[in-house]
Parts: C-alpha cells; sequence; structure tokens
C-alpha cells in the first residue's frame, strides 16, 4: 500500500464527524471532566546552560522550578496532571473534554491529533493528564493498569553535549562508578574521526562496566540539508562498523527522519542494532517503518506519539514486529515519569531515557519540581506505588496568581 492511501485508511474514520459532533450518553455517576488548566512554576534557581548537541549554537537552560504543567480537574474532586501544552489549544481541549469520562481515551485522542492543532507536539500531552487520572480514580500506578512486567526500570544516562574525548571519558567513570549500567555519547563532530575518538577513549575507560549507546542526532525537526553535521548512507555506514569494533550497544539516528530505505539498507549492512523514531507521530508512521524495516529498536515519544494511548500500540507493534522499543527522553519532567510507566509495562523495553549530563544537566535539576521525585539506585529506578504518574507537584513551587 502507497503511504497516502495508508494515511487516508488510517484517517478516515476519525475525519468522517469531529467527535465534538458525536457525544456518547454518559452513564450515571461516572466521573466527569470539569475544567482544564495551565498551572505556572516560579523559578528558585538558576542552574545554568549547556549547548545541546543536536541544536548546536543554542543554549538549553536547566533551572529548579519554572515552565508549567496541566491540570485537569473533575466534578470528584480528583486532579490529573501532566506535562505543559501550548496554551493556544487550551480552549480547544475545553470544548472537547469538559463534561466528557477521563476513561475514555481512545475516542479523545483521534479529537486533539486532528482536531486540535495537530502541529504542536505537546497538545498530545493532554493524555499524560488522562492517565494520571484515571489511576487516581482507580488508586493505582498507571503501570499496574497497563499491565506491570517489571517493578525495576534500568535507565541509560543520557550526554545532552559534545565534549572532549577526556572528559567523556572521566564522566563514563563517574557514571560507573555510581552504579549507571549504559551512557549515550553524542555523535555530533565535523568528522567521524572525532566521533570515534570520544567512543574509543570511553570505552578504554569503563571497560565492560557500561553499555555505550551512540547518538547521531540526523532525525531532528532541523531539515538535514540545513543541518551543520550532515550524515550520508556512507558516513552511517562506517561509522557504525567503527561502533561494532568498540561493542556499542546501539547507534540512533544515522540519517534523516523519513530515509527509510536507506535506513532498512543499512539494518541490512551491519549488525550494530539502528534506533530511532523520536520525532515521528502517529501509529502510521512507526507501522510503516517497521514494515520498511528501517529500525532496530523503536523511539516513541509521549509528546509526539499519541501520549501513553498512542505509545502503547506503538510498542505493541514493535513487539509483533520482534523489535525494542526505548522512548525518548519525554520532556525531562512528567513526560519522562509517563515513560517510566511504559517501560515498566512492556516486556520488549530494556532501557528508559534519562536525559543525565552533570553537573548543569543532572536529570535531578528536572525532578525538583516533583515533592516526592524518584531516585535513580545503581541505574535503575523503583516503581513509583502512589496512584497515577506516582508523583506530585512540589506546592512550594506553584506561582501564586
Amino acid at each position: 500500500m502507497k503511504r497516502r492511501s495508508f494515511l487516508e485508511a488510517i484517517a478516515a474514520p476519525f475525519a468522517l464527524e469531529p467527535f465534538a459532533q458525536a457525544q456518547i450518553p454518559r452513564s450515571p455517576g461516572r466521573i466527569k471532566i470539569t475544567d482544564l488548566r495551565l498551572v505556572p512554576l516560579r523559578v528558585v534557581k538558576q542552574i545554568g546552560a549547556i549547548e545541546p548537541a543536536w541544536a548546536l549554537g543554542t543554549k538549553m537552560n536547566f533551572n529548579i522550578g519554572g515552565g508549567s504543567f496541566l491540570e485537569i480537574h473533575t466534578d470528584q474532586g480528583l486532579v490529573g496532571i501532566g506535562p505543559d501544552v501550548d496554551p493556544s489549544v487550551l480552549p480547544g481541549l475545553k470544548r472537547a473534554l469538559v463534561g466528557q469520562d477521563p476513561f475514555d481515551t481512545e475516542r479523545y485522542l483521534a479529537q486533539y491529533r486532528f482536531y486540535v492543532g495537530s502541529g504542536s507536539q505537546r497538545n498530545q500531552a493532554v493524555d499524560v493528564a488522562l492517565w494520571d487520572l484515571i489511576g487516581k480514580a482507580c488508586n493505582q500506578p498507571i503501570y499496574k493498569l497497563l499491565g506491570a512486567a517489571k517493578e525495576f526500570v534500568p535507565c541509560y544516562a543520557a550526554m545532552a553535549q559534545r565534549s572532549t574525548p577526556e572528559e567523556r571519558a572521566r564522566m563514563a567513570v563517574q557514571l560507573a562508578d555510581e552504579g549507571w549500567k549504559a551512557v549515550k555519547l553524542r555523535l555530533r563532530f565535523p568528522t567521524m574521526r572525532e566521533d570515534i575518538a570520544v567512543v574509543e577513549a570511553v570505552r578504554k575507560a569503563i571497560g565492560n562496566r557500561m553499555e555505550i549507546l551512540t547518538d547521531a542526532n540526523q532525525a531532528t525537526h532541523t531539515p538535514s540539508f540545513l543541518s551543520p553535521i550532515r550524515w550520508d548512507l556512507a558516513r552511517a555506514e562506517m561509522t557504525a562498523r567503527e561502533l561494532e569494533r568498540l561493542e556499542c550497544y546501539y547507534l540512533e539516528e544515522p540519517l534523516a527522519m523519513y530515509a527509510f530505505d536507506d535506513l532498512a539498507e543499512l539494518c541490512r549492512r551491519v549488525s550494530i542494532p539502528i534506533a530511532g523514531g523520536e520525532t515521528n507521530r502517529g501509529f502510521h508512521e512507526f507501522l510503516w517503518m517497521m514494515q520498511k524495516g528501517a529500525y532496530d529498536i523503536i523511539q516513541p515519544e509521549v509528546l509526539f506519539s499519541g501520549g501513553i494511548t498512542g505509545c502503547r500500540k506503538v510498542a505493541a507493534v514493535a513487539e509483533a514486529f520482534n523489535k525494542y522499543v526505548i522512548p525518548h527522553n519525554g520532556g525531562m519532567r512528567l513526560g519522562t515519569i509517563a515513560h517510566l510507566h511504559l517501560v515498566a509495562s512492556w516486556p520488549n523495553s530494556p532501557y528508559m531515557e534519562l536525559l543525565h549530563d552533570p553537573p548543569i544537566g543532572d536529570h535531578r535539576h528536572n525532578w525538583a519540581i516533583f515533592r516526592n521525585p524518584p531516585v535513580v539506585e545503581k541505574g535503575q529506578v523503583r516503581m513509583p506505588q502512589g496512584p497515577g504518574l506516582g508523583v506530585e507537584i512540589d506546592p512550594d513551587l506553584i506561582q501564586k496568581s
């Protein structure tokens, strides 16, 4: 089936009639959504900034506090929380959800994908808040509702910036000493020789104490022809063979987002697993890439791929294709906590990504918005046992109106 026909087939059931015109009667006594609110958080400390490898020339700021989060209120006093959404779509989300049952996530997924500003990556984050609300209504952690596969989730420390071989080696030793089982390095230097020098230094420093994952960041939002560091199939293959020699766990995003034919060819030529998919949207794109054989490891993201509801579908198809699923970082706050629950429910998910590049890019700075943040101990997280996401926003950080 051609891609255009496939997309039309997927969209057709939802395009017939907007959900707002096809309400389903609500059973008496069911929980009802009464309001959606964006809640701002005050910045209590500025940590600093780093230059992320995937957006060279920009700055990534790390603070304690700041930003906002979404609340979904109900007539039973329960409040679900999730990542922030684009303020411009909040009125549309209210029209779609107020008065409705938060359990009906399958119906809402189509609505806010197709009718409520699908151009913004965070619009689908409302699904995370709905699942938090569902967990609270059932008094169960989300991962238990999804079918728990594990109680401890292994994490890998994802480096955010480029650095020297010496510094990355020192950092890798520090992480190994702290008990981390895997580290991800950025391959974003102008030449392959510089990329491989970093990996060689890290492998020499840590031996086999940790897995080494690598990321070329070639499938970002910036078109590949505008990227200052652009890979083609030849560079991807040469790099992959060097990474095989160094016994790396995988190579992530070695080519452009939709270069599925070249990605499939790369997978055929090399033995190192190829990972990707963090910026792809919708169930149909993931099915398409798996049918093409483009990736060995699939990396959906709750802020792009339909929230928890959509990512569950991606993981189920990946399991059918005998592929691992390791989701993208999830925005580092509530989206990452959502990934924690997803990974705990997936038998085919060996790791969760945790952006962690200390001292400035330490993951604990982002998790400081929680009154009860999860703790990484020896490279893994014990699953929160509270209802829903199992975390609460620190009330002292909420900005007073």
